[in-house]
């Protein structure tokens, strides 16, 4: 019997543990939320935006911020200016290679001021075209019209440009954050809540009025 004590003892020190493969708590819970941010856009038709508040397409990916929409065009090694055929308006974007089909051809989400609009190439393999908005509060929700939209409740700017902002454009920023996060959560916005406080006051205020009516129009 000591023997084949022994001999357990043994088989016991030489088992290899095996670590566990289960994903942890945290990981279940990102991924159950990721399934069903993608389950919410499959059902309302809108993406995703990608890292720069954009969308990457098959030909092209744009990126923006609340002053500039940036696209991004790959373009075979070597290529040069003189291969491009560039056309920009205040509503309207033509990109294309000479003698291939255009890549971008239509109608602007929103309109752009086309003298700020300098386009460039990157390391002979990609074209870059900043695009400076018209509007400078607005998200844009596809580059040009017809193309997939994004979901605009999904942006999240960086810190670092808010804090580039004036005062002024900053608290406008900050408002339209706070009142699409409030609009998802079917919530009231900030002029709803400044009017509920406005009321409450009032309220106090008069004691002996009658705000039956009031309450039930909120």
């Amino acid at each position: 019997m000591a023997i084949i004590s022994d001999i357990q003892e043994d088989q016991n020190e030489n088992q290899v543990k095996v670590p566990s493969s289960q994903p942890s708590l945290v990981e279940v819970k990102a991924e159950e939320k990721r399934v069903k941010e993608e389950d919410k856009g499959k059902k309302s038709g809108l993406k995703v935006p990608n890292k720069g508040n954009g969308l990457d397409l098959e030909k092209y990916s744009w990126t923006q911020s609340l002053q500039e929409v940036n696209v991004l065009i790959p373009v075979p090694a070597g290529t040069n200016k003189r291969d491009v055929l560039y056309e920009v308006k205040t509503n309207h974007l033509k990109f294309g290679l000479k003698g291939q089909p255009p890549i971008i051809d239509g109608y602007l989400f929103q309109s752009i001021k086309p003298d700020d609009c300098l386009w460039s190439i990157e390391d002979q393999t990609a074209v870059s075209i900043p695009l400076t908005k018209k509007n400078q509060q607005d998200w844009w929700k596809s580059l040009v019209k017809g193309d997939p939209e994004i979901d605009t409740q999904k942006v999240e700017p960086e810190p670092s440009k808010l804090s580039d902002l004036d005062s002024e454009t900053r608290q406008t920023v900050e408002k339209m954050m706070f009142d699409q996060r409030q609009k998802h959560r079917g919530l009231p916005t900030s002029d709803e809540l400044q009017k509920q406080e406005l009321l409450k006051k009032f309220m106090a205020q008069h004691p002996d009025m009658d705000f039956s009516n009031a309450m039930m129009m909120q």
